[in-house]
């Protein structure tokens, strides 16, 4: 199977890829996107955000507010793509901005992807190209050393 009929699943774990979400929300939160999302990936709570500043994520009314953020929800309302369904109850920050960060077994940034909006993401693409980076340059290391 190449990667556009793989599962992204799959494609990360064969790498030995291990994805940890992290939110700040509450336990109850969390479960119930767990639950409405079908995510499988393990979750780590901060609800005092100390992840989210040590990878400098901050909070932007701005920019989650954006004409074209706001534009493409409506792309997704109009695609009949489904959200998760929170109770207003559950939702804390909700312009809090979230990253994708890639981190190697030593805690060395292969990859540093922080949000500009809510819905810029990295593909999986772009986290299996620094993956496989990565391990090039370990092997090419590894190989000098010998």
């Amino acid at each position: 199977m190449n990667s556009n009929t793989e599962k992204p699943q799959a494609l990360l774990e064969a790498r030995s890829v291990r994805v940890l979400v992290v939110s700040f929300g509450s336990v109850e939160g969390a479960q119930l996107w767990l639950e409405q999302t079908g995510c499988t990936f393990d979750i780590l709570l901060d609800p005092q955000r100390k992840v989210y500043r040590s990878f400098g994520l901050g909070s932007s009314y701005a920019k989650v507010m954006k004409f074209g953020c706001l534009l493409q929800y409506s792309d997704y309302v109009v695609a009949n793509i489904d959200f998760p369904d929170f109770p207003h109850r559950l939702l804390e920050d909700s312009y809090q901005l979230g990253g994708d960060f890639l981190l190697d077994s030593a805690g060395k940034v292969l990859l540093s992807h922080p949000s500009k909006n809510p819905l810029d993401r990295p593909t999986v693409e772009d986290v299996l190209q620094s993956v496989d980076s990565a391990g090039q340059s370990t092997n090419s290391a590894h190989k000098q050393k010998l």
